[in-house]
């Protein structure tokens, strides 16, 4: 409603102008013209001013006070050509401002634009066309080629090519075969294929996403407020040069040609359109960022803090070391290990299938025991693999990793230790980090000390926090100096939502991370890449210098024609157009934020 009436009233001046000149050029009735422009823009201000005083109750200091006296001080002095001008800037800036928001946003609204709406579900005899809200999980969809993935899902056929640059940033085609997952937004390839849906359409990796970009575009940039910090002495500023040009002068004219060209709109515009640029950026290279105050927030902060599970780790336990204890070889262990967990679904078993590199031995009498490991016959032999307390009673060997127990004929055999491998980016991120001035790098983990020091001194962080449950990463950041704030805290996993939420800005590593942990984030990478951390790090400092930049130099030039005006060689409807000119720079300079650097 708000934008239709600023476009009604850009409109309805440009209608004012065209009428004002035919009057005045066309019909020679120049005083119809003055009369007609000045009841015009005294009815507009008086609007304006209406509208001001509302934003001063907010809280918020109206800088169009400014525009105002000077619509009002050209219109008393007869300047009534330029303050038809300053009407258009001041009408025309508001559209020139939707135009330019948008186009920085463009990045952001392509995600709600692409999301999905129809799916093809399985029926009694043929496929139907359903809305994506009902599809139940368990559901068989067909996807055709070039359709967006309806729902998070199972590939039932196959294999196919998708395309998730809309969720990650990442143009090339990824392969996907039989068994494999597809969320849901990422564009299928050329081959028709049939999923399994694993999640709702709400509970699905896009409509996540689609949530998060909506909280970003509902919840305005608070930087603006920065701007009202340089609104108030530049508007006492102008002031203060038009009232001494006047005084000095004797001619109420000169203050009027002073005020025309203090332009609000570098203050008014480019520090909001620099932030929404900005947040676009960021969402172009998978990152979502949901206020302006966050890119605010992140360009000065002088800790991170890394949980360290899936975010500095790559979350996937890899078999390390095959340690038998008797003749028996470090090969043939592992074989047995495997051999026995081959049919269970814990994730080491996984690991440790993946590991051997002979061929699974047959597995009979499988008995697995939840949470204590597994009782096998293996070549006649009975073998137990899991905790030690479940495969022996005796005192072995326990290294500080992770790791489970082998017994073959009731003889104790060893061990495998597994390890949660460092993300190969990781070091290099925090070395970005320090380049970009944080002062601080910690670990705040659940696991123990001794396994969290040793991934903390591979990768370069300084300070470690070790057997953290979820309340104690609370504690670890409200106990930080004020000398070390403001802190961003990085994690993936539900039991990182509490301190992503207590952080001053909490980033959320979200391309397989919960779903807690996005919302209660201020930031989301949707990438499964650690380097995007400081490439968000990076964004937010360029954001944040355009902005002041653009504030500054709308300031700086504007200030510069108050001066030159208030000796009276700018005339008012100069003055006007210069003002215009200034509007334009400060904008498209604000615009700058928008590019990868």
């Amino acid at each position: 409603m708000k934008r239709l009436r600023q476009y009604k009233e850009f409109w309805a001046v440009i209608t004012l102008g065209v009428i004002a000149l035919g009057l005045q050029f066309g019909l020679q009735r120049a005083n119809l013209a003055q009369i007609l422009i000045t009841a015009f823009g005294l009815l507009l201000a008086l609007l304006m001013l209406v509208e001001m005083v509302q934003t001063l109750r907010s809280g918020k200091f109206g800088i169009d006070l400014l525009a105002i006296t000077a619509v009002l001080a050209t219109l008393a002095v007869g300047e009534y050509w330029a303050a038809l001008i300053v009407l258009l800037m001041l009408t025309g800036g508001d559209a020139l401002e939707d135009f330019a928001a948008r186009k920085a946003n463009s990045e952001l609204q392509e995600l709600l634009n692409n999301s999905p709406q129809i799916a093809h579900r399985a029926g009694d005899e043929s496929w139907e066309d359903v809305a994506v809200g009902e599809i139940s999980v368990g559901d068989r969809l067909l996807v055709k080629p070039g359709e967006v993935m309806p729902v998070d899902g199972t590939l039932l056929t196959g294999p196919t090519s998708v395309n998730e640059s809309s969720l990650t940033g990442e143009a090339r085609p990824i392969d996907k075969q039989v068994g494999m997952t597809v969320m849901s937004g990422s564009l299928n390839g050329e081959a028709a294929v049939e999923l399994r849906a694993d999640q709702t359409a709400d509970n699905s990796q896009y409509q996540n996403i689609v949530r998060l970009v909506k909280q970003a575009e509902e919840r305005p940039a608070k930087f603006v407020r920065l701007a009202d910090r340089y609104a108030v002495p530049f508007t006492l500023l102008a002031y203060v040069i038009a009232g001494i040009a006047w005084a000095v002068s004797k001619d109420p004219v000169r203050f009027a040609e002073v005020l025309v060209v203090a332009s609000p709109c570098p203050l008014i515009l480019a520090a909001p359109i620099a932030l929404i640029s900005g947040m676009s950026r960021a969402s172009r290279n998978g990152i979502i960022v949901k206020t302006g105050t966050t890119l605010e927030k992140l360009a000065k902060v002088k800790t991170v803090a890394f949980d360290k599970t899936g975010t500095i780790t790559q979350g996937r336990l890899v078999v390390d070391r095959v340690v038998p204890v008797t003749a028996l070889s470090s090969d043939r262990l592992l074989q047995f290990a495997a051999s026995a967990e081959q049919h269970s679904g814990h994730v080491l078993a996984q690991s440790l299938v993946a590991a051997n590199q002979e061929p699974l031995l047959e597995a009979s009498g499988v008995n697995e025991t939840t949470a204590q490991g597994v009782a096998a016959t293996i070549d006649g032999q009975a073998v137990r693999v899991g905790k030690r307390s479940f495969v022996t009673e005796n005192k072995v060997e326990q290294p500080d990793q992770t790791a489970v127990y082998v017994a073959v004929a009731g003889i104790y055999q060893g061990y495998v230790s597994f390890t949660d491998r460092v993300r190969p980016e990781a070091q290099a991120t925090m070395g970005v980090l320090r380049d970009t001035g944080v002062e601080h790098l910690l670990m705040i983990s659940g696991d123990r000390r001794a396994v969290a020091e040793i991934i903390a001194k591979e990768v370069g962080i300084d300070q470690v926090h070790a057997e953290c449950l979820p309340a104690d990463k609370i504690k670890v950041l409200a106990d930080l100096p004020v000398e070390q704030l403001p802190v961003a805290m990085v994690g993936d996993g539900i039991n990182d939502a509490p301190s992503l939420a207590t952080a001053d800005v909490g980033i959320a590593m979200g391309a397989h991370g919960a779903t807690a942990a996005s919302e209660s984030a201020d930031a989301v990478v949707l990438k499964d890449d650690l380097t995007r951390v400081s490439v968000a790090r990076k964004i937010a400092q360029d954001t944040m210098r355009v902005a002041k930049q653009a504030v500054l130099i709308g300031i700086f030039i504007c200030t510069g024609l108050m001066l030159i005006a208030s000796f009276g060689v700018i005339p008012a409807i100069v003055g006007a157009v210069f003002q215009e000119v200034v509007d334009t720079v400060t904008i498209l300079y604000a615009l700058r934020a928008r590019v990868d650097r």
